[in-house]
């Protein structure tokens, strides 16, 4: 019951506060045109020109060997007998 003692004038000032904000943004001309702001984002402001298109001036292409294309993988490197196996 105490806690009302605070929150009821609390409430009241906050309430006061709040229409002294929306009155000050009415009078200061915050919501005198709604409509046009939310349309003009919808409108480019200046028509925009035609890109010009230029052909691209490509590099001619090096082909890698036709050993890599056609295997796709790296061939292992041949590995040498070591001197350490026993022979049978």
């Amino acid at each position: 019951m105490e806690s009302l003692f605070v929150l009821v004038p609390l409430a009241l000032i906050f309430i006061v506060v709040a229409i002294k904000v929306f009155s000050w943004a009415v009078h200061s001309g915050q919501y005198d045109d709604l409509d046009t702001e939310a349309h003009r984002i919808l409108f480019d402001d200046s028509p925009a020109k035609p890109l010009e298109r230029k052909p691209l001036k490509q590099a001619p292409l090096e082909q890698p060997p036709l050993e890599a294309v056609s295997s796709g993988m790296k061939k292992p490197a041949p590995q040498k007998p070591s001197a350490a196996s026993p022979k049978a």
